[in-house]
């Protein structure tokens, strides 16, 4: 049956069709959602609760584990990791890629509510979850600055008025802010002065707690008339305090201001924060998963008119980090690069024709297919991301190649005499089955990638449908409009020719040399077979040998001008003397010339703990700085290492995240074991042999054990005969240092508290302890040294749990020219040097776990997709022989390939298999035509195979070298491509180049070598089975195979 006939013979109803797929494809791209890369994030839920003035392990004991418990039991849970510090605990929860976000939340907090009973009656709230993933980087930061309000007032802007607005926008996970935190009244204890007058401190607490209310007071309801009652129960300001009567000592009141200083101030003093060096609130905006990162972003952007218009004229509100324009502009490099990919493809096809008329038919079927395949990837829901413009642009070469092949073989017919419409639909029949199988088989490839389920297959499906759909739209393009195209454009040859132009001339007697040269040089390879068959064995032992010299990575690093990080001070270090450090390193940063913004904060912040500051950078664009922001990062971190006291620790952020564990590295490596002290005692020892390795830098472990405790040593008996018990202790402690929270000053748009502490000159040094007394029941003052004496000891800033077990991550980045599979190999060793016990469990966690997972199934992806192509190719030509010979052709794409990444250095990651995989698509092309051709003229004409494959060779010659050029410069954008994520698109050019320009030379002369062993092959076995079953022979199927 003839397909080609019907469209070449009703060219209007070919055209509209045609037109119809142009018309819907771009609606598709104009619908089409914009995303740096497909959206394959784990669902990731945080549930964070707060006890304050507790201490980590209070608040593991107390707070984590009743939730890990409820939480653990929840279904389809992949990792849960939590992390307890002072006077706060988060629990990460990531779910299968499968389970829905909305739903996971249900669940979430459906166990929340059954821990209820389990958790310290004392929590000021319920714990809460975010639909958001702590460790991801923020999409948009803002900074709230003002030269003339205080940080609580910026904070109780950002809290009441922007908080909200901005959590209200569709796809936004958390709003987090830092650098201050809410107005309050604090009530500052002198201690001395509460001594005197022998009050104890919850007499004042119960004092200042009831002397505000804001209970419903009732209405008063007359026959005529109804009253509400309402009174000045509600004391909100610091003057309205001072005033406050505590007790009446021998008649005299005491009243709040003599025993403390009252004044308006934050209801968390122990925060701070700087947008370049100013002090400034900071508003950070991380991503829901799955949601588009640039919508998400446009519609915040475009809420800001509105949001800024609400402030105070003296307050400004600044847009401190964007990730928008470098996706945009890296998507905007890979749309040039497509571009530019099409018009290689074209000039390569103008070379062999020579002839406008035929270059305009595979130069319109180009853009119908890529346009075309915009359409079906709005209905499955794609977005337009970097792998998807990848693999638009690598369908470039392949899209030209099916209408290469049947215009070619028409113009063949043409100039043989035929008419063009008769040679239109006898060209288009005789190699409709060359371009489905070649298309067929090339689809086959990807089959293993699509049933992959781990985050690569998610990730790789989009490229893998994109570039399938693109290449099925291109085999009925090529079997429907380009055979109507070259009945219609093409004309027979006049008799007399006319002269053609000099450059014509040139190219042609350069084709023909070419020509020529390889006619003599496939002579000596038939004369000399056995050589080139030993050639091909050596060929597919050295691609072995390479596959395991080569680096292999997990994701080419991305550069998206932006830093994130953390200063790490001493553990022991306090607030008052980590702030001036922050201000330090920002200045450092800021000076460095690819930086163009720094925001700071500290105190709340990274991971809970006091000794740390989180610093997020902007660097200017790609082309105003000469480092990756990967170096940008090695570099200050080496800047910065000469400072004592304190480390700096920064990555460049990545859109493809895995894990929720919050690290100061890109790698993470965690050690989990029963025993809490003999994980304390190992975790610093893998840490000292990590960070000895050449190959990592920044190796930082979370494990914080190093923070200094004052314990109390109790004397029950004694407390006891003194009439104290401990709960009078605890509450004496809590009162005097936890900064409690403890009456609520209600207004319209926010909720505020008074805070109660002692004066900051008592909370600075332990030997404030020795001047407390307890207040007895009896009313009789008891010093706390009366019954207890005082120790130091070591306790820890944060106490970190997986699953429930005690753990502790190291981090790790990779130091410049290494890869990850060269790191992992040193840790092992490491490891089993410093000779880690068995009761230790050492595991990659993150993204470290996933290349683990990927390194090892590579092998079996490549022979799947090996498999894979083999069956359909079987299938197709009904044959167990002849697809060996087309497959034969693959180990020189695979040398090409892998000698090109090691020469330019390129890491074997997901993106260069995935160019690995296409090469075995690409390169059997060559082989399918000739080997159709042969069996043709096997067939029809009677021949010898040697004669039939030597004029097979010869007459596809053509075809051939154009289709590999044009495939060629098709990926040669791509793997000469600079920019911001070009590092992202090169190994992906570099794979498909280098195996293309080997196996091009190569299979020209291995194939028909192969194509001869294997007809040998397959008639032996045919005799042998006639004298075996000699009744079963049938001559049709001895002369078919």
């Amino acid at each position: 049956m003839n397909i080609s006939r019907f469209f070449i013979l009703r060219p209007v109803a070919t055209l509209l069709l045609t037109l119809a797929v142009l018309l819907l494809g771009l609606l598709g791209y104009r619908l089409l959602p914009v995303a740096p890369l497909p959206q394959v994030d784990f669902p990731t839920i945080l549930v964070s609760a707060s006890l304050p003035g507790a201490s980590p392990e209070t608040m593991a004991a107390t707070v984590a584990t009743p939730l890990e418990r409820a939480l653990g039991q929840i279904a389809g849970v992949t990792e849960m990791t939590s992390r307890s510090s002072q006077s706060s605990t988060s629990v990460i929860l990531q779910f299968d890629l499968d389970r829905d976000i909305n739903g996971a939340a249900r669940d979430v907090q459906a166990a929340i509510n059954a821990s209820r009973a389990l958790l310290p009656s004392s929590m000021p709230s319920l714990p809460t979850y975010r639909k958001a993933n702590p460790s991801d980087a923020p999409i948009i930061m803002l900074a709230l600055t003002s030269a003339t309000r205080s940080k609580g007032e910026l904070y109780d802007i950002a809290s009441s008025q922007l908080q909200q607005k901005i959590a209200q926008v569709n796809g936004v996970g958390q709003v987090s802010l830092v650098g201050s935190a809410l107005p309050g009244v604090r009530i500052d204890l002198r201690p001395e002065a509460v001594t005197s007058y022998g009050i104890s401190l919850d007499t004042i607490r119960s004092a200042i707690a009831n002397s505000t209310s804001n209970l419903p007071k009732g209405l008063l309801q007359g026959s005529n008339q109804s009253w509400m009652i309402e009174g000045n129960g509600q004391q909100s300001t610091a003057a309205q305090y001072k005033t406050l009567i505590i007790t009446y000592i021998n008649g005299s009141a005491i009243r709040l201001s003599d025993v403390a200083n009252v004044y308006d101030s934050v209801e968390d003093k122990y925060n701070v924060g700087y947008y370049n060096s100013t002090p400034s609130v900071m508003i950070g905006v991380t991503r829901q998963a799955g949601a588009n990162m640039l919508e998400t972003i446009e519609a915040i952007k475009a809420a800001l008119p509105l949001m800024k218009e609400s402030l105070p004229g003296d307050v400004q509100l600044n847009l401190a980090l964007d990730r928008s324009p470098n996706v945009s502009a890296s998507l905007r490099d890979t749309e040039m690069t497509l571009l530019e990919a099409t018009l290689l493809v074209i000039a390569v096809v103008f070379v062999f024709l020579r002839n406008w008329r035929a270059v305009l038919i595979p130069a319109l079927a180009l853009p119908v297919s890529l346009i075309g395949t915009c359409a079906v990837m709005y209905l499955l829901g794609y977005s337009l991301d970097n792998l998807s413009l990848m693999a638009l642009i690598i369908a470039t070469g392949f899209v030209v190649d099916d209408a290469i092949v049947v215009l070619e073989n028409i113009t063949r017919h043409i100039e043989e005499g035929m008419g063009p419409v008769r040679a239109a639909i006898k060209g288009a029949q005789e190699v409709s089955f060359t371009v489905l199988s070649m298309t067929l088989s090339l689809i086959a490839v990807f089959i293993p990638i699509l049933l992959m389920g781990s985050i690569v297959g998610r990730l790789f499906r989009e490229f893998a449908v994109t570039l399938s759909v693109s290449l099925i739209i291109s085999m009925l393009v090529s079997l429907s409009l380009t055979p109507m195209l070259c009945a219609r454009f093409l004309t027979r040859k006049p008799p007399v020719e006319k002269r053609q132009p000099r450059l014509y001339r040139m190219i042609e007697r350069g084709l023909n040399k070419l020509l020529a040269a390889y006619s003599v040089a496939l002579g000596w390879v038939m004369r000399h077979q056995l050589i080139t068959l030993v050639g091909l064995f050596l060929t597919v032992l050295l691609n072995f040998y390479l596959y395991t010299v080569v680096e292999k990575g997990f994701f080419p690093d991305q550069d998206t001008g932006m830093l994130m990080g953390m200063l790490r001070a001493d553990q022991n270090t306090s607030f008052q003397s980590i702030q001036p450090q922050v201000l330090k390193y920002s200045k450092i940063i800021q000076d460095d010339p690819a930086v163009e913004a720094v925001m700071s904060s500290a105190g709340s912040g990274g991971f809970g703990s006091r000794n740390t500051a989180t610093f997020f950078v902007r660097l200017k664009d790609f082309d105003k700085r000469t480092a990756n922001a990967n170096q940008v990062a090695n570099r200050l971190m080496m800047e910065t290492a000469k400072v004592p006291g304190s480390q700096l620790f920064l990555m460049a952020a990545q859109d493809l995240h895995i894990g929720g564990r919050s690290a100061n590295a890109q790698y993470q490596y965690s050690l989990q074991a029963d025993d809490l002290s003999l994980l304390r005692e190992w975790a610093p020892k893998v840490k000292a042999a990590l960070a000895a390795l050449p190959e990592l830098t920044g190796v930082d472990s979370d494990s914080q054990t190093g923070g200094q405790e004052v314990m109390l040593n109790i004397d029950r008996d004694r407390a006891t005969q003194l009439g104290v018990n401990v709960r009078m202790i605890d509450t004496l402690l809590n009162n005097a240092f936890s900064q409690r929270q403890i009456a609520t000053i209600y207004k319209t748009l926010n909720q505020y508290h008074v805070v109660m502490n002692l004066t900051s000159d008592y909370t600075g040094n332990p030997d404030v302890l020795n001047q407390l007394y307890v207040v007895t029941d009896a009313g009789k003052q008891i010093p706390l040294s009366a019954f207890t004496s005082f120790s130091g000891a070591n306790a820890p800033l944060s106490v970190a749990h997986q699953g429930q077990t005690a753990t502790t991550t190291i981090a790790f980045n990779l130091a410049d020219g290494y890869a990850l599979e060269q790191a992992q190999i040193a840790l092992k060793t490491a490891m089993a040097k410093i000779g880690l016990p068995d009761t230790i469990q050492g595991s990659y966690a993150g993204t470290a776990q996933a290349f683990q997972a990927l390194a090892s199934s590579m092998p079996w992806l490549i022979l799947a997709a090996l498999a894979a192509v083999y069956i359909v190719l079987g299938v197709l030509y009904e044959s167990y022989i002849h697809p060996l010979t087309i497959l034969s052709t693959l180990p020189s794409a695979g040398l090409g390939a892998l000698l090109l990444m090691l020469m330019t250095g390129t890491q074997l990651t997901v993106i260069a298999l995935i160019g690995i995989l296409l090469l075995i698509g690409i390169v059997k092309k060559n082989a399918i035509m000739m080997i159709d051709f042969a069996l043709d003229a096997e067939r029809r004409l009677g021949l010898s195979p040697q004669q039939a494959i030597t004029q097979a060779c010869l007459m596809r010659f053509r075809p051939i070298l154009m289709t590999t050029l044009a495939a060629f410069f098709g990926a040669l954008p791509l793997a000469l491509g600079s920019g911001g994520d070009a590092d992202l698109r090169s190994p992906l050019g570099l794979a498909i180049a280098g195996g293309l320009a080997l196996s091009q030379i190569l299979t020209l002369f291995t194939t028909p070598v192969v194509y001869l062993y294997m007809d040998r092959t397959s008639r032996a076995t045919h005799r042998l089975w006639h004298r075996l079953r000699p009744h079963t022979a049938s001559p049709e199927v001895s002369s078919h195979d």
